[in-house]
């Protein structure tokens, strides 16, 4: 009876795992690196992004259009309705007339503000590659996260099964002390009801792998059942706070973002003060004409010469309250980089302290579980031998399976924790991609 309900417990957790885990040779199998490429070709925030790139280049195109000749080409037909003449015989309406002309026209203003709003257009191109280069970095560290997600929820799972098996020994165990009258029934119950609760655990840890898988899943842009290659543990040198510091202001692609945003409302302002200028326009025009019959004042070609100044001197109040426009989102813009650059500091920081409690955790943790399953093997010979009472196992056990999932969030909260750092440095992106980013 005791073989037939061990084997039962036993089917029902393989029939539960291997519906919620398929067989790896179904299953296309990635590794952390690949995830990352396959993010990055596919994620629609990253396509966003280069989108914007695209239009900040259009809006250099534009820029320039401003500063080049503007060509255009006119023809004309009429038809009257009939001819007209005046007392002494002079045509003056002929039956039908035609024209056609070409011109170019130039305008630009004294302050060269033509000039400025290229340099605009080209900083913005600059400004967008570092948004790019940043949405990239966030992206990436998303992925990791989630990866390491499933990561700790399958070790979560074998921790589970590790215990199940544990407590269905432990079971068996008060069952043979209790036929010998060795332990009171109350011991086998509260075997039965622990092990009931490493069930319940296991199916938890399944489930938590399914939703974490389905995260992964989502982020990266991957479909159908997949599984994951463990990625070879990575260390880093804890070096002084203040190092890590110096190279999230130098390398941080948001922060040079919003550094250029400064240098665009600056020029901005520049722009706006440049409408007070007056407006120089040239323009080239050659004409053709044809009627028929012909008038006698008919010029059949004409080509002239346009110079103009254009110097407005009222306009509403228009032009001043742009000035006073752009020197609000100067300030604006400089009061936004001052703050991150605060929170970019308080983020290195934060990345810093954890960085350095879950490297330092880690070395007590596996200790700490080297210890525990000592204990818990020494414990479990003595209850066999009526040496130990069922409460000692069971603390053991506990213990084990405490430190064993402390030690498994520690270490894998350590990886999280150096992409986080190089996330909060700058440095991510290149280290992932090499010369490819």
């Amino acid at each position: 009876m005791n073989d037939w309900r061990l084997s039962l417990i036993v089917c029902i957790f393989m029939v539960v795992t291997a519906a919620a885990m398929p067989a790896c040779v179904q299953a296309k199998e990635y590794s952390l690196d690949e995830l990352y490429r396959i993010a990055l070709e596919r994620a629609e925030r990253i396509k966003l992004s280069e989108e914007d790139l695209n239009i900040a280049k259009t809006g250099r195109d534009k820029a320039l259009s401003l500063l080049l000749p503007k060509l255009s080409a006119v023809g004309n037909y009429t038809k009257y309705s009939a001819e007209k003449y005046n007392n002494t015989g002079t045509l003056l309406q002929p039956d039908r007339a035609t024209s056609w002309g070409v011109r170019a026209d130039e305008s630009v203003s004294l302050s060269g503000r033509e000039l400025t709003a290229l340099g605009i257009s080209k900083e913005n191109i600059v400004k967008s590659q570092h948004d790019l280069y940043a949405m990239r970095e966030s992206y990436l560290l998303n992925i990791a996260v989630a990866y390491y997600d499933v990561m700790k929820a399958k070790k979560a799972l074998d921790i589970a099964q590790s215990n199940l098996e544990r407590l269905i020994k432990y079971r068996n165990a008060a069952e043979k002390r209790l036929k010998v009258g060795e332990v009171t029934k109350t011991v086998l119950l509260r075997a039965q009801g622990e092990l009931s609760g490493a069930q319940s655990d296991a199916i938890k840890a399944i489930n938590a792998l399914e939703l974490a898988k389905a995260v992964l899943a989502r982020t990266v842009g991957i479909e159908g059942d997949f599984q994951l290659k463990e990625a070879p543990p990575e260390d880093m040198k804890i070096t002084p706070e203040s190092s890590f510091q110096e190279m999230a202001l130098s390398g941080r692609a948001d922060l040079k973002s919003l550094e250029i945003q400064k240098k665009i409302t600056e020029e901005q302002v520049k722009y706006a003060k440049g409408a007070f200028w007056p407006t120089l326009s040239a323009s080239g025009v050659y004409t053709s004409a044809d009627q028929s019959p012909e008038t006698q004042t008919l010029v059949r070609d004409s080509a002239y010469g346009l110079l103009s100044l254009n110097f407005p001197f009222f306009e509403g109040g228009l032009r001043r309250a742009e000035v006073r426009e752009a020197r609000a989102k100067e300030r604006q813009s400089a009061l936004v980089y001052d703050d991150f650059k605060k929170s970019v500091g308080i983020e290195v920081q934060s990345a810093y302290l954890d960085l350095v409690t879950q490297k330092g955790t880690i070395k007590h943790l596996e200790d700490q579980v080297v210890y525990a399953r000592d204990n818990f093997n020494a414990v479990s010979k003595q209850f066999e031998f009526g040496l130990a009472q069922s409460l000692d196992v069971m603390d053991a056990n506990t213990l084990l399976v405490t430190a064993e999932r402390n030690l498994a969030e520690a270490v894998y909260n350590y990886q999280v924790a150096i992409l986080k750092m190089k996330k909060a440095t700058g440095t991510l992106l290149k280290a992932v991609m090499g010369d490819k980013s």
